[in-house]
């Protein structure tokens, strides 16, 4: 009876002491000019096992435009802009509009290594944290997102300036 006792009391303790699941990796910072900013900065892999830093963000308070910029190894993200980027999620899909020339930083980076989408219209429409897809012409033909940074870039929009 002892020994059951003990070992229903370590099993317990294990379980208990498991880390949870992915909490999200939202960080709080001033951008260049001073303002603040909420952002969520990823590495993910191509199905060709390519690097992409995957970073949303959102300037000053809940409301203000979230941001989608994609940043490839210089030399290896070299597209026209605006290229949009198709978002798949099952049968669903959605077209990003290329907003990186709208950003003075980048539109005149010659290195051509990130490009910048509108994310709201996604978020908009997402019920859920669920895996998505995205695509860009030219660049790579899948970017898988898993559904966990999917809920990072969802709390963006609403989450408070500290």
């Amino acid at each position: 009876m002892r020994r059951l006792f003990f070992s229903v009391l370590a099993s317990l303790l294990l379980v208990l002491s498991l880390p949870g699941p992915a909490a999200a990796q939202v960080h709080q910072h001033e951008n260049e000019a001073g303002i603040a900013m909420v952002r969520s900065l990823e590495s993910l892999r191509d199905l060709d096992y390519n690097s992409w830093q995957a970073v949303a963000y959102r300037e000053g308070q809940p409301g203000q435009p979230v941001v989608l910029r994609i940043v490839g190894f210089p030399g290896r993200l070299r597209l026209d802009h605006p290229t949009a980027l198709q978002v798949l999620a099952g049968r669903r899909e959605w077209g990003l509009d290329d907003i990186t020339l709208a950003n003075p930083v980048l539109a005149t980076d010659g290195r051509e290594a990130a490009a910048e989408f509108a994310l709201d219209p996604l978020l908009d429409d997402l019920s859920n944290n669920r895996p998505l897809r995205l695509v860009l012409p030219g660049v790579f033909t899948e970017l898988p997102v898993p559904p966990y940074v999917v809920g990072e870039w969802r709390s963006l929009q609403t989450e408070p300036l500290s």
